[in-house]
């Protein structure tokens, strides 16, 4: 009889090992943050069996503008109003969620040649607090230069913010805007998860010195769905040295550029896809890890591809005018969200969004990457 009962508590024992984070009875399961893999289980045929199958289902979520012919933003507007593409297939649109609120990391660069940048951008810190991360939301402030700090972690409290903004000081003269994003992701992956995340950098459009590699910490990104956001300060750096401002160099090499089939890749041809915004060849170039890929804007890649946007400025004035066109865009964006019913296509996967209305712009992330199915060996 005592061999039966030590028997059962070992056989329970197995059972709970097996499912050590099952909600007790009355307790709701911990929610999957978007864009991640969410759990969905499925109890086996059985009475009272505690054994269950898991597998997974994956959520997009993207971030979509829509423009009227003057630029105004348009509101109002419904899911059934619009139709979303993965890869040219139609999808369902689970959800357009109207709010979420706003966990941001501020990350500022920091490197000697700002020194008289900070200045401007310590006065800031209220600005993107009322008018970006807004009421529920909560920042944190990374600055970085040959390092990357954590000068205020995440609060809700925008005196805490701009306090640590005044404690900005100018160090090393690289500025390693790829770790700080890989820092920053790594901070917002631990945040709420009915939170919208997002990354702002202040900074200068090219990374310097990074040792974490630009493939992998766009993916992070885009795996935690977090839009990244840039204010590039590399005008105002032109400004101070009085210098005169050189044309914005073009973003996309000419090893990414798409040429319809039979054409040749001359310089016209090159200007004319460039003017269309087809940046999507460069964006599977990343991913594929091509090796003589040259990116020259950093910020720019990491805009493009998470759905953010990248504004600029030149004094005190267009950077407090760049901080509320940024906070005017993030609250009038329609959160669209679906379940992809084409997984098994690995490599990138192109979205595209309609609206049922004519004369409108819309705006959206062009796309994630998926890695392609593994071969199974027979």
């Amino acid at each position: 009889m005592m061999m039966r009962t030590l028997l059962a508590f070992v056989a329970v024992g197995v059972l709970l090992a097996q499912n050590p984070q099952r909600p007790q009875p009355g307790q709701l399961a911990p929610r999957t943050p978007p864009g991640q893999p969410a759990p969905a289980e499925t109890q086996t045929p059985g009475e009272n069996s505690d054994l269950k199958i898991t597998s997974t289902t994956t959520v997009v979520v993207a971030p979509t503008t829509v423009l009227d012919k003057h630029g105004d933003y348009v509101d109002g507007l419904q899911p059934s109003d619009f139709t979303l593409y993965d890869n040219g297939k139609a999808q369902k649109i689970d959800a357009d969620v109207s709010f979420e609120p706003i966990s941001l990391v501020l990350a500022v660069q920091a490197s000697y040649s700002l020194n008289d940048i900070l200045p401007k951008i310590q006065k800031i810190g209220n600005e993107v607090d009322d008018l970006i991360v807004g009421a529920g939301g909560e920042m944190a402030v990374v600055a970085f230069d040959h390092r990357v700090q954590t000068l205020q972690p995440f609060t809700d409290d925008g005196a805490k913010v701009s306090a640590a903004l005044k404690r900005l000081s100018t160090g090393g003269s690289s500025h390693r805007m790829i770790d700080a994003v890989e820092e920053s992701v790594r901070m917002l992956k631990r945040r709420p998860s009915g939170h919208r995340r997002i990354i702002l950098l202040i900074s200068e459009k090219r990374d310097s010195g990074s040792e974490a590699r630009l493939r992998e910490t766009l993916t992070q990104a885009e795996l935690q769905a977090i839009a990244i956001y840039a204010i590039d300060i590399s005008h105002l750096a032109v400004l101070a040295t009085g210098q005169a401002m050189p044309p914005r160099p073009d973003p996309i090499p000419a090893a990414a550029q798409h040429v319809p089939g039979g054409g040749a890749a001359t310089p016209t041809t090159m200007d004319q896809l460039h003017n269309t915004g087809n940046f999507i060849p460069m964006f599977v170039e990343i991913f594929k890890g091509v090796k003589s890929i040259f990116i020259d804007d950093h910020a720019d890649v990491f805009t493009r591809y998470t759905g953010g946007k990248e504004f600029s400025f030149l004094s005190q004035k267009s950077l407090e005018r760049a901080v509320s066109a940024l906070g005017q865009e993030i609250h009038h964006q329609y959160l669209l969200s679906y379940k992809p019913n084409n997984l098994a296509e690995g490599g990138f996967h192109e979205i595209r969004v309609d609206v049922n209305r004519p004369g409108l712009e819309i705006r959206t992330r062009p796309g994630y990457w998926k890695a392609p199915e593994p071969t199974v060996q027979q």
